[in-house]
């Protein structure tokens, strides 16, 4: 079967891998895969529909009055932060501080957000703070900001706080998670919910076949394990082989991020449907295994620290815990990145116009600064005295600042557009403003590689050297366009 079309050519943007730390895949000697949002891709919005309405649906058993809810995607993103104390979204910068807020579905404004957030930086080691990890957190989100607005209104039955509220939601969600029923449709209509990427079983096969051990990691149970890859991965081998033949190691309910950090016993999965057995054997390939730790498997594999590279989608549960505590090399599924490119080179055009109109605004406020500087000196006689009159530079300065204004309205629409790139509310998941975004600051600290699927290691290849770009300082030279000349981190 033919897999793939040869590669040639350039691979476009969307598709690459970036580089925050230097990565030789050559070196690496095991590649570990999570399985949801990473092997396999869901239709975001399809799965979070019905992981909203199986959450509402347990909150109206309880009589709240939820019938008139519905999911909205957009109310949401991947990376931002619930403030359990006031009932807000927040997106905030790579340093904590809040750029945009949402309280319930109404969005803060200028006033509003200085007010409550002023003095306020987002520390996630806060137990406050609930950070939006994974594409999983949409249904979450959304029906959290609904529920804040009944909660507000009196509706909701109380006494209850907003962190009570989220703790609710958070318990109903995980249970139509774990319970089964949500993940039964999903099973029994695959191609409703998973998008399949025929790409990502070539990638697996080129790495095994370059010599690397591949492991499977993932919290869901066999049975869904089994179906969802067999699905998805299965049947685009050569003759639709069995998908286990692939990896060293499979496991099974992980308990992630539990699994990288403590010493629970390993079971064998024994049967087809899922029955365990304590395991008394060495860790086979193609079989799977229930529970145990990544420090098993390193001592089974005899690898560790920077021999072992783990992709995954959350970026606590997958990338941070493996990054901290084990020292494995690190890679971040982010799949919105593929929009999130094809946007900003949609708005390329527009984004040069806006840098050119800033930077003659900038100009403007420099010599605006200075006229005024000047006409003070006048007036207390001090410094040295300029050669325009008081009148010219009083002329100047009213004439600079009516420029200013007319500017500012060119300069207005296209910022505005700018900032809703991608989503209305929120904009870029990896910007906030002119700043990175916390999810950013995030990824660049704990993710040596991202990317947006699995199978852009295919067009890098096993073999692949990956440099990380030299970082950019604010002092900088930059070339027209804005982008220092050493590139940008």
């Amino acid at each position: 079967m033919q897999l793939t079309q040869p590669v040639s050519g350039p691979v476009p943007a969307a598709r690459g891998v970036f580089c925050n730390r230097t990565l030789n895949l050559r070196s690496i000697q095991v590649i570990g895969y999570d399985m949801d949002y990473t092997l396999v891709h869901y239709n975001v919005e399809a799965w979070e529909e019905r992981a909203y309405e199986h959450c509402k649906g347990k909150l109206a058993d309880l009589g709240w009055p939820v019938a008139g809810l519905a999911f909205d995607p957009s109310m949401v993103a991947r990376g931002l932060v619930v403030d359990t104390e006031r009932g807000n979204l927040l997106k905030a910068n790579r340093f904590g501080f809040v750029k945009k807020a949402m309280h319930g579905t109404h969005t803060l404004g200028f006033g509003e957000q200085r007010e409550a957030y002023a003095r306020t930086v987002v520390d996630l080691a806060e137990p406050r703070w609930i950070f939006l990890n994974t594409l999983f957190s949409l249904s979450e989100g959304c029906l959290y900001a609904q529920l804040v607005d009944l909660l507000d209104a009196g509706k909701l039955p109380g006494p209850m706080g907003y962190r009570e509220l989220y703790e609710r939601v958070r318990d109903k969600l995980d249970r139509a998670h774990f319970e089964g029923q949500l993940k039964a449709e999903v099973l029994a209509n695959p191609s409703q919910f998973v998008v399949a990427d025929p790409e990502t079983a070539l990638t697996l096969l080129d790495q095994k076949h370059a010599g690397k051990k591949l492991l499977l990691i993932t919290n869901s149970e066999w049975a869904y394990t089994h179906s969802m890859m067999s699905w998805s991965i299965g049947q685009f081998l050569p003759n639709q082989g069995d998908w286990r033949a692939l990896f060293d190691v499979i496991v099974v309910g992980a308990r992630k991020p539990d699994f990288f950090t403590g010493n629970a016993p390993l079971f064998e999965v024994a049967t087809e449907d899922g029955l365990l057995r304590p395991n008394i054997r060495s860790i086979a390939p193609g079989r799977a295994y229930f529970g145990g730790s990544a420090v098993q498997l390193e001592k089974h594999l005899g690898v560790s620290g920077d021999d072992v590279l783990y992709v995954g989608d959350h970026m606590f549960g997958d990338v941070h815990v493996t990054k901290r505590v084990l020292h494995w090399r690190t890679a971040l599924v982010l799949r919105e990145l593929e929009d999130e490119i094809a946007a900003i080179e949609a708005f390329s055009s527009t984004e040069g116009q806006l840098e050119e109109a800033m930077l003659l605004k900038q100009d403007m406020e420099t010599e605006l600064s200075r006229a005024r500087l000047a006409l003070q000196r006048l007036r207390c006689g001090c410094g040295p005295r300029p050669a325009e009159s008081e009148q010219e530079i009083e002329a100047r300065v009213q004439h600079l600042r009516e420029a200013l204004a007319e500017l500012d309205t060119t300069v207005a629409p296209m910022a505005r557009a700018s900032a809703e790139l991608l989503n209305p509310r929120w904009g870029l998941l990896t910007r906030a403003g002119n700043d990175k975004s916390h999810l950013a600051r995030q990824i660049e600290r704990y993710a040596d590689i991202y990317t947006s699927r699995v199978s852009n290691l295919l067009y890098a290849t096993p073999y692949v050297y990956l440099r990380s770009p030299r970082g950019s300082l604010p002092h900088d030279p930059v070339v027209p366009g804005g982008l220092p000349t050493s590139g940008v981190g």
